[in-house]
């Protein structure tokens, strides 16, 4: 049997996604070919070495692929699947030489994979039932444990494999299923809900992303990015020549400066978080940024670095290559993580902090 990585993206980046995992792989030395299904968020990267897909979830982190929302490795090739007894089938291919702590009921992220998810759901309770009495299915919420995927093509087609429950995604398919808020300005406010659920552990909520904090919001209007920070409890400074939208205005949470971005500097060293959604360049984005954790404006920064037309993975690594030689060049340690998120599209969002003293701090 050929074994393979099934990794999940977005629509339309399947080719970043690939490249993405054959660099990586190749970095710890693990070879094999790709297998990119257009417009369907899918890709396969068929091993040389079965045992080879264990080994790369076990070396690396699904937090440092960019383009990779969900992955998985093959327990199956493409299961046809009878149209009666379908569970059957599926325990059937499973054998009994594994115990999973869960199961993911999955499709491709296509408007045929979303008409799908009505049949998966109403297969999911009789699986679960056929694969805890085989104690196939331990279902004791052990992050620790395999993760089980069914990744249904079709009513009739499934492929099954796992992701280790210590690094994969809490989200089926990689996608958390976030409700717009009615009183938000725009839908871009997903955005940054997302990515505060991402980057920052909720067990740091209550320190990193609480009230009374200060925050500053660069290209903020009409306000969907500082809506997020108003509803957390913080003092915001919303920067942009554009008007912001009066329910914000009215909360007493937001100072509006009406003045480009990139000539903003804030009055006081006070501020905690620096977000931004520019409609820029990403370079210069990626350098301001930079600019505000070197000189200590702020203590962390989310933003979005756009995505040009082509070369889009090129352009991400030479843009967060730029950050990571700057901090290196002030000798500062730092974290930093980039992701596609859901409720991105022509960018990726960035997450940096400096674990050490800003050096160039007035």
């Amino acid at each position: 049997m050929k074994t393979s990585i099934v990794l999940y993206c977005r629509p339309g980046f399947e080719k970043e996604c690939g490249a993405e995992i054959q660099e990586k792989a190749a970095w710890n030395e693990i070879y094999g070919y790709l297998e990119i299904v257009k417009k369907q968020g899918l890709v396969f990267f068929h091993l040389h070495n079965a045992e080879d897909g264990e080994t790369l979830m076990s070396k690396l982190p699904l937090k440092r692929l960019i383009f990779v929302r969900q992955w998985f490795v093959t327990l199956t090739e493409k299961i046809e699947l009878p149209d009666y007894n379908r569970v059957e089938a599926i325990v059937e291919a499973l054998g009994s030489d594994w115990q999973y702590a869960d199961l993911r009921m999955e499709t491709p992220d296509t408007n045929d994979g979303k008409a799908l998810t009505k049949f998966c759901r109403k297969l999911a309770v009789p699986l679960r039932q056929a694969l805890r009495k085989q104690k196939i299915l331990t279902e004791q919420g052990d992050d620790d444990g395999a993760v089980l995927h069914a990744l249904f093509l079709s009513g009739k087609e499934v492929i099954l494999g796992f992701s280790l429950g210590t690094n994969t995604s809490q989200h089926v398919m990689g996608i958390p299923r976030l409700k717009f808020p009615s009183q938000a300005p725009s839908r871009s406010t997903l955005k940054l809900d997302e990515a505060f659920l991402y980057f920052v552990p909720k067990k740091d909520w209550e320190s990193r992303l609480t009230s009374g904090l200060n925050a500053v919001d660069l290209g903020a209007a009409p306000g969907g990015w500082t809506y997020q920070l108003v509803r957390r409890g913080m003092m915001v400074s919303s920067v942009d020549n554009g008007p912001m939208a009066e329910s914000l205005m009215e909360t007493g949470q937001v100072k509006h400066y009406q003045i480009d971005g990139f000539k903003f500097k804030p009055a006081k060293q006070n501020v905690y978080w620096l977000v931004c959604d520019m409609v820029e360049k990403p370079h210069r984005v990626a350098y301001l940024m930079t600019d505000w954790l070197l000189h200590g404006f702020c203590k962390e920064a989310m933003f979005n670095l756009k995505l040009p037309m082509k070369g889009r993975y090129q352009q991400v690594q030479k843009d967060l290559q730029m950050i990571k030689d700057r901090f290196a060049e002030h000798d500062v340690r730092y974290e930093m993580y980039a992701k596609h998120l859901y409720y991105d599209r022509e960018e990726i969002t960035v997450h940096a902090r400096l674990l050490s003293p800003a050096p160039l701090a007035r």
